[in-house]
């Protein structure tokens, strides 16, 4: 939404070029613009070669994001509906947020891939909701309307190598250097309430993984509950600096469970359950 209305100027010129593209005198297999446009075009669809979308005129956001933080969802194909409801206004030089949803249903069904760049150290794909919410949230969304698993895949162009990484891999390089490294652990912990915040929304964001591209695996979970729940000392300082903020880490652990993310022994879940309900009552101020 920010860089629609920040750069219309650009999203026309682009817009442009599919234009053109879709006009072009060529082989059909030469010009995929050109093919699915030609295509829509035959069923009647409104500006078939709108390719840039966004969320609907002056809003922003997929809300996939919200369903996760407040666990309001069901299912991965609920999450995938979201997104696509709030993703399907195009933009352009005709377009000025006009809802083209049978162009955006035809491109799902015709994705194979999806690449990403990530042009700053600063946040990373666990670090903040935005990336599970948007790019999470189109893959999910294309997937249900293909039919089958899509490829995703990230550059980081502020590093030497440009190589594309598989979205698994680099989630599973972020865990452990961030979430699952004992000195950005005890870095985050010696922050007091901002740190546990940290830790907090990293817990939040890997149920949204989870949620949209079925990132679920035991070990990730597994270190995560041993380091910042099931260690007295650890957990005692993150309940004592943000309580808040430790109720969702371990809130998030119970509901990787409930919904089959994590499988784990009935004695980590009842110490979780318990650290939980103990939480809970210093809030409410209550004395267990």
């Amino acid at each position: 939404g920010i860089f629609r209305d920040s750069f219309a100027n650009i999203i026309e010129l682009l817009d442009d070029l599919f234009v053109r593209a879709a006009d072009a005198e060529e082989s059909e297999e030469q010009n995929f613009i050109r093919k699915h446009a030609l295509k829509l075009r035959s069923q009647g669809v409104e500006n078939p070669s709108a390719r840039l979308f966004s969320n609907p005129s002056g809003d922003f956001g997929s809300l996939v994001n919200d369903q996760i933080v407040d666990g309001n969802w069901e299912s991965g194909d609920e999450l995938a509906d979201t997104w696509k409801g709030r993703n399907v206004f195009s933009y352009g030089r005709q377009d000025k947020g006009q809802a083209r949803p049978e162009v955006m249903t035809q491109l799902l069904k015709t994705m194979d891939n999806i690449v990403q760049e990530i042009d700053s150290v600063e946040y990373g794909l666990t670090d903040i909701q935005e990336y599970y919410a948007n790019t999470g949230g189109l893959k999910r969304a294309a997937e249900k309307q293909k039919g089958q698993k899509v490829k995703a895949s990230f550059v980081e162009s502020f590093s030497k190598d440009t190589t594309p990484r598989p979205l698994e891999d680099l989630l599973r390089i972020e865990y452990r250097t961030k979430l699952l490294n004992p000195k950005w652990a005890e870095a985050m912990v010696n922050q007091g309430s901002g740190g546990a915040y940290e830790i907090s929304q990293r817990m939040t964001a890997l149920m949204g993984w989870g949620g949209t591209t079925n990132f679920q695996e035991n070990w990730v979970y597994d270190q995560a509950s041993k380091t910042y729940a099931l260690d007295e000392k650890m957990a005692t300082k993150l309940r004592q600096a943000n309580p808040e903020a430790f109720r969702n880490i371990v809130g998030r652990m119970l509901e990787a469970n409930g919904r089959g993310f994590w499988e784990t022994d009935a004695e980590t879940l009842e110490k979780l359950k318990s650290l939980y309900e103990l939480t809970e009552a210093d809030l409410e101020g209550v004395t267990i």
